[in-house]
């Protein structure tokens, strides 16, 4: 095997190890974001509770946005779009909705869970998102 040879295998399995990542980033975010949809109400007064403008648009609008930067990040159609959306919205969305800093003593661990959730998704959203720029 010669050196060239071993680049191009090294290339190819991490070309490999990165579209099976974004495969499951991106169902993991669209199938994530479409359980909002099996209680939209729930959602709706979630993001209300977190004094978020028009809620009653601004949740299915967010969890739409969702599914279809997941599904592009997992079909890698319109990388950048995808990718810029779900950046996008997890920049917004994780201080504004998952703020267990400013909870009540004791009850800010579920927004605590989601808020570290989010934050390692971000960081998987931006190496993505670069990618989409190469």
């Amino acid at each position: 095997m010669t050196a060239d040879t071993a680049r191009t295998d090294s290339a190819g399995e991490s070309n490999t190890f990165s579209r099976v990542g974004r495969v499951f980033f991106g169902l993991g975010l669209a199938l994530q974001a479409s359980e909002d949809f099996r209680d939209i109400e729930d959602s709706i007064e979630y993001a209300e509770s977190a004094g978020v403008p028009m809620p009653e648009l601004a949740a299915p609008f967010a969890s739409g946005m969702m599914v279809l930067a997941g599904l592009g990040i997992a079909l890698w159609r319109f990388p950048r779009v995808a990718t810029g959306a779900a950046v996008t919205f997890l920049a917004v969305v994780t201080p504004t909705m998952h703020d267990f800093w400013n909870a009540e003593e004791g009850s800010g661990s579920g927004d605590r869970l989601a808020f570290f959730g989010n934050l390692a998704m971000f960081g998987a959203a931006l190496v993505f998102l670069r990618e989409a720029y190469k």
